[in-house]
């Protein structure tokens, strides 16, 4: 995560849907991210939720010590796995995710 990503996240920019989830993707990756401000954990959970973004490579805990588990930790076709995210938005969607 850089200061980029972090300016797709919080800015209204001209960032292209593709950008603005790597971007997404990349804070679910950092796993620092969970602790950052409350939006951030809204706004990656939503795109989790979605099946735009998957869990993380490795768990991680949130601002309040909640365990935020790894995409191998959840099982296949749920949320947070790769196989969720292939299903709401094809595979070279979830490639990209899954290599941000």
């Amino acid at each position: 995560m850089n200061m980029t990503d972090i300016y797709n996240i919080e800015s209204d920019n001209e960032a292209t849907e593709e950008d603005y989830y790597q971007s997404i993707q990349r804070a679910i990756n950092s796993g620092s991210a969970w602790n950052f401000q409350g939006s951030y954990g809204s706004t990656m959970m939503d795109a989790i939720k979605s099946g735009s973004c998957m869990l993380g490579t490795t768990s991680a805990r949130d601002y309040y010590g909640n365990h935020i588990p790894s995409r191998t930790e959840v099982q296949e076709g749920t949320k947070g796995s790769y196989q969720f995210v292939s299903q709401a938005n094809g595979e070279d969607w979830a490639d990209m995710m899954a290599n941000a």
